[in-house]
Parts: C-alpha cells; sequence; structure tokens
C-alpha cells in the first residue's frame, strides 16, 4: 500500500499565528504532506494571505487571536476558541508553528483530545532567554512550566531547528530528549533560488534581511557599515526589514530608522515581493542576530550563492560555517563586524569560494524537498505510536 493511500483521509492542521507566516514559512512542508495524502488545513488569524493558501488546495480556518497578546484573559480566550476548533475539526494531527501556538495550542490539544501533536519551535524567543523588558521576563517565566506540559504531553514530537535549542530545552527538564527531532528550517526552494552572479563593483553591497528589532543586531550593522566608509571604502548596506514592529519589545524605534536612512550609503527599501532582486543587488549577506532558531534570510542568501557574515550564535552558525562559507563575529560588536566585512569587500575571489560552498550547503539537507520529506517522516512515527502509553519514536540516526 502507498503512503499516500495510507494517509488519505487523515487531517493534519497547521496552527500559526499569522497567515502569511505561515504562506512565507510553512508553505513546502505543507505541500510535501499533502503530497503524501493528507488533507490538510491551516488555523490562523487571516489578513492578506487566505485566498493564496486556499488556492494551494489547503482549508483556512480563522482565528480571532493577536500575536502579540499575552494578556492572561486573552490567552484563555485563545485557548478556549482553539480547543473548540480542535473538536469541531478532529484532527488526526496538530503541527503548532513557533512558541504561541506551541503554549496555547497545546493546551487547546490536550483538552480537545486531539490523538498527536507535533511542536515546531522555531527558536527560544527573548521571553524565553530572558533578553526582553521585564513584561517579557515575567511573560517567560510564566511560559516555562506551560511549555514543559505541552512538550511533555504523550504522543507528541518537538522539532527544533538547531542542536542548541534542542541542548538547552533539555537541560532545563522542560524536553525528554527522545521527543526531540532536529529539522534544520523550514527549507529553501533551490529551483527558484538560483546561483546569482555578483552585480558590478564599486560600490559593494552588504544586504541584511531581517526584522527592525535590536535581536537582530542592525544597530552595530549600520554603525559597521558606517565604520568602513570613513575608511574610505565604498560599501553600501540594503537593509530589508520592513518598519518598527511595536508589539515586539525589541523593536527599533522609529527616530533610530530615520537617522539610519540619513546616513551615506544606507538604503531603506522596505518590502520586496521577491528576495531574489536582493541578493542580485548585494555582494554579501549579513545577519548580527543575538540568537536565531535557524534564519530563512540566510538560507535564502546561501541559495543565491552569496558569502556570509553572521554572528557566532545558535541558529546563525546552522548556516553560516566559519572558514567554509561564511565569517563569525560576537553579537553586539560593530567593530568586529566591521573587520569581517572589510575581509569579504576587498576579497573577491574569497567571496566567490564562500559562495559556492553557501550553494552547496543549502542542497544538502535544507532544501525544501528534503525538509519536506522529514516532516512527513516524522509524522508517520508520530500517528503510528499513538496508542495509549506508547511512548513516541526517537528520531532516526
Amino acid at each position: 500500500m502507498s503512503t499516500r493511500s495510507t494517509n488519505a483521509g487523515r487531517k493534519l492542521i497547521y496552527l500559526v499565528t499569522e497567515d502569511w507566516y505561515f504562506w512565507s514559512h510553512r508553505l513546502p512542508m505543507a505541500r510535501a504532506a499533502r503530497e503524501a495524502g493528507f488533507e490538510v488545513a491551516v488555523a490562523t488569524r487571516v489578513d492578506k494571505h487566505g485566498p493564496r493558501i486556499e488556492a494551494e488546495g489547503f482549508r483556512v480556518l480563522p482565528l480571532s487571536w493577536q500575536r502579540r497578546s499575552i494578556n492572561p484573559a486573552g490567552a484563555l480566550s485563545a485557548v478556549a476558541e482553539i480547543a473548540a476548533l480542535y473538536r469541531r475539526e478532529a484532527p488526526d494531527l496538530v503541527h503548532h508553528v513557533a512558541m504561541k501556538p506551541v503554549l496555547l495550542g497545546g493546551l487547546a490539544a490536550g483538552l480537545a483530545g486531539v490523538p498527536a501533536v507535533v511542536n515546531a519551535l522555531t527558536g527560544l524567543g527573548s521571553a524565553f532567554l530572558g533578553t526582553g523588558g521585564l513584561k517579557s521576563r515575567l511573560a517567560g517565566a510564566a511560559a516555562r512550566p506551560l511549555l514543559r506540559t505541552v512538550l511533555k504531553r504523550p504522543n507528541s514530537l518537538t522539532i527544533l531547528q538547531n542542536e542548541d535549542d534542542r541542548q538547552t530545552l533539555v537541560a532545563a527538564g522542560l524536553l525528554p530528549d527522545e521527543r526531540a527531532w532536529i529539522i534544520r528550517g523550514s527549507g529553501v526552494d533551490t529551483a527558484h533560488y538560483q546561483v546569482l552572479p555578483e552585480p558590478p563593483e564599486p560600490p559593494v553591497t552588504v544586504g541584511c534581511v531581517a526584522r527592525l528589532l535590536a535581536d537582530k543586531g542592525v544597530g552595530p550593522l549600520v554603525e559597521a557599515q558606517q565604520r568602513l566608509r570613513a575608511k574610505g571604502l565604498d560599501v553600501r548596506l540594503l537593509l530589508l526589514a520592513g518598519t518598527p514592529d511595536p508589539e515586539n519589545p525589541t523593536s527599533v524605534t522609529q527616530a533610530e530608522l530615520d537617522r539610519w536612512t540619513a546616513l551615506p550609503g544606507v538604503e531603506l527599501p522596505g518590502h520586496s515581493a521577491d528576495v531574489r532582486q536582493v541578493w542580485a543587488r548585494c555582494h554579501i549577506a549579513v545577519l548580527a542576530s543575538r540568537r536565531e532558531g535557524l534564519p530563512k534570510s540566510l538560507l535564502e542568501a546561501a541559495a543565491c550563492g552569496r558569502a556570509i557574515v553572521a554572528t557566532d550564535v545558535p541558529g546563525c552558525r546552522e548556516v553560516a560555517h566559519a572558514g567554509e562559507n561564511a565569517l563569525l563575529v560576537p553579537p553586539d560588536d560593530a567593530a568586529a563586524l566591521a573587520d569581517a566585512l572589510e575581509v569579504l569587500v576587498r576579497d573577491a575571489s574569497l567571496r566567490w569560494r564562500f559562495g559556492s560552498a553557501s550553494r552547496r550547503l543549502v542542497e544538502s539537507d535544507m532544501a525544501s524537498d528534503r525538509v519536506g520529506a522529514k516532516t512527513v517522516e516524522l509524522y508517520h512515527r508520530l500517528l503510528a505510536s499513538n496508542q495509549p502509553g506508547t511512548a513516541p519514536v526517537a528520531e532516526a540516526s
């Protein structure tokens, strides 16, 4: 019997905060699940991407929650709403994506008696790590016992994007080691993202695709670029970072954004419908984040054959391998970041060597077809072991 016929009629629901995030980060694995025979639905707050998701053949189940709300009453209301949806839909399997869906969806799944749960943590976040403000740290302290409850739930497995996060959760007693799987990112479509030739120089253009958050290191990056220009190097910074996010405690201010825009060689072009156009304009990809799950922006840049400069932190190290395709620097260190960028600004042959290695790296286990296949394998293992009293099968070596 084929895998597709085995899964026919099995209902899978992805729980994601926002429809754009599902479209941007989870579409390849949902397609793989559909091709494996699952009936796929997406529960999310619907904004602009609902029709696109439905056009893929996935049902959209609208939710009323807000992405950043941590009000206890709002959280309880969201749990009740999700539990009611799960009871109504009666899924065989739910896949919770990111911290808030894992916490609230995990509680709802327990109330609704969902037989199998996949928890995908895309990073531990400022609340969990205690790097945000007081409100964020208090939320993290409250979340830990809830996280322990949902990650230890029978008939569940947890996906981490890097080994550092796995070890952190296991060492903290929040996640049984046998329930942890490493799947490195959401996957990148290596047919869509092809190797791009470098643009002419000068200037040498450094590109960063990241949210406007202090945790993403955009401040030190701007300072590093200005240091290079002060040395007489014609370096442009293309910062594709959207707008400030007042709901995030580490968001940069509009005043900071206005100051950066006025600096020489700094360009903030706003939203791009096709990030390949960004990497076509850049010689170097950079991400100066304090911590990541596994950065999609670096995956896409690597697929386009770009050399990388990144911080030596969890998540970034999964894509940026020191001396192979990248130079690594400490976080929040503008001087070290400037030094690393200067090496690649001055050495086009090293950029070419690193860029070739970047492409080989994503073609290994980070291509979307490989990520999709491994995710479907996880679904099969979990569904095969979801009899009462039976622990999920550990990840294959």
